[in-house]
């Protein structure tokens, strides 16, 4: 268990009790806020740590550490900084801590180089003042620092943690357990993989500013890996919110007069990935190739999902099937790329015949135990029935992603958000080569095409809004055509809660509980 004794909690606890119990799938992976770039883990860190900026409850970015910014050069962004803000360990927040902590997420054990890819360095002018200074034009920096999470130099220092914790490589660092952020809540005991308990930092400058309408004066973030355990404890009243509903089980907490179910489309998109860098598969039954380098049978692949039948049976009707590589809430998204291959048996079992292979092969597959495991064996069913016998393994997520940093799998399935609403977000970190994504790459099948990565640049440089979205279009098509992943749909993640609890659904699966009311 690590824990943290921060000054001030006691005396968040004077204040009227209200205590929020959540319930997920699955826990934060570290609380390094730079290690791992995964949705369990901002979760959590995030309600501790804060960006310059955050998005709200409607998902438009808004002032955070940052009260305004400007681009006062194409390649040069100023942010004013906000006064008085201290982390809560006491230490006071100036502009030494953002330089500190953007050198940090640009280290090679981060995992948030997408976040600063363009980005050549931030410098203070001042006390409340740093220009962040990139290689070329980009517009969504402020968009980008709503997940850059900001640090205290010195607590770092003094800790060993000037460098984020190399996660691929479960390095233990003192920033796994331990936390000392600027943000509404602190952490005051956790048990990994268990519960982590918060309680409202009463020097958070946001309640005197009136920013946040929340009440949640304790925070239990709950981590029940079984989803009848979740369900069991919403219905027993033992947790007030769930974060990841079972499908199976919206009706029937429909039908309960005493629960609330909150849906709606995620800007996140399950997809399909295939180890096309090697030359021979590790575990397959092939030898001496590669079967995913051959087109025809990353089509024969496309052609065997039957994404309709998926959405009706196994998703019960919660998920958009998709030929896109993000959704239509993304700046990017256009009709024309969004379009899927047909669900086409016969073809696929010529396509891999022709391809050489009329038997077909085996191949391991990875997946995530969590929101679309079901839908990760239905999609081992259909390839099965084609001739590519998937052998499924279902992992625990921290030690899935951590095989996907390690580029171990052969074919997987990833389910991938985008925070930054923006589609330069997914073309660097799953869709260019891993050179071009660097330390961030999530591109773990290692599908490289040079014409590909040669419109990123163009795209970053690019000024005019519609020739940018127009180059973007341009390089979706080039990726879809070659099959580097496959997308199969974009996810709906109910929620639910009892009543007496008002909370928003988002389409980024993030929950913010200092805007959280409880009665």
């Amino acid at each position: 268990m690590g824990l943290l004794a921060l000054g001030g909690a006691a005396a968040a606890q004077q204040a009227p009790n209200r205590v929020l119990r959540m319930a997920t799938s699955v826990d934060a992976a570290t609380l390094d806020p730079h290690a791992t770039n995964a949705l369990f883990t901002f979760l959590v860190v995030h309600q501790v740590y804060e960006g310059l900026t955050w998005r709200g409850d409607d998902l438009k970015v808004q002032p955070g550490l940052a009260t305004r910014w400007e681009q006062v050069e194409p390649t040069r962004w100023r942010f004013t900084l906000r006064d008085g803000v201290r982390f809560a360990g006491g230490e006071a927040f100036d502009a030494d801590d953002v330089v500190f902590s953007i050198e940090r997420a640009l280290k090679p054990t981060s995992n948030y180089g997408i976040y600063v890819d363009t980005v050549a360095g931030a410098e203070a002018r001042d006390r409340l003042t740093v220009d962040i200074v990139t290689r070329v034009p980009d517009p969504v920096i402020p968009d980008k620092m709503t997940r850059v999470m900001i640090m205290d130099r010195g607590w770092s220092e003094a800790n060993r943690a000037t460098v984020p914790q190399n996660f691929a490589q479960r390095e233990e660092t003192f920033t796994v357990r331990n936390s000392n952020g600027t943000g509404p809540y602190v952490i005051r005991a956790r048990e990994a993989d268990q519960r982590t308990v918060m309680v409202r930092n009463p020097n958070w400058w946001g309640w005197s500013a009136n920013v946040a309408r929340g009440n949640v004066t304790e925070y239990h973030h709950i981590t029940l890996t079984s989803d009848a355990t979740r369900i069991a404890a919403l219905l027993s009243r033992e947790v007030d919110l769930v974060h990841v509903v079972p499908l199976q089980d919206v009706a029937r907490i429909q039908r309960d007069q005493r629960l609330r179910i909150l849906e709606g489309q995620e800007n996140r998109t399950v997809m399909v990935g295939m180890r096309q860098d090697l030359e021979e598969l590790t575990g397959s039954d092939v030898r001496g190739r590669n079967p995913f380098k051959d087109q025809r049978v990353r089509q024969a692949m496309a052609h065997a999902m039957d994404i309709d039948g998926l959405r009706r049976t196994t998703l019960r009707g919660q998920g958009v099937p998709t030929g896109s590589m993000w959704t239509q809430f993304v700046n990017g998204w256009s009709e024309q790329t969004d379009r899927r291959t047909p669900y086409d048996p016969a073809r696929a079992r010529a396509l891999l015949a022709e391809a050489g292979y009329p038997n077909g092969f085996t191949v391991p597959m990875d997946c995530p135990v969590g929101p679309y495991d079901d839908a990760c064996q239905a999609v081992a069913a259909m390839l099965a029935r084609v001739g590519i016998r998937a052998q499924l393994t279902i992992h625990p997520n921290a030690v899935f992603s951590q095989r996907l940093r390690r580029q171990e799998p052969m074919l997987y399935m990833l389910s991938w958000g985008v925070p930054t609403f923006d589609a330069s977000y997914t073309m660097r970190a799953v869709m260019a080569s891993r050179s071009v994504g660097g330390s961030a790459t999530w591109n773990a099948g290692g599908y490289s095409n040079p014409a590909f990565d040669a419109l990123l640049p163009r795209i970053d440089a690019e000024g005019d809004p519609e020739a940018r979205r127009a180059l973007i279009r341009e390089a979706h098509a080039m990726h879809n055509a070659d099959l580097g992943h496959i997308p199969l749909y974009h996810m709906m993640i109910p929620w639910a809660h009892r009543t007496g609890v008002t909370v928003t659904h988002r389409a980024d699966n993030q929950v913010q509980v200092r805007e959280i009311v409880v009665d």
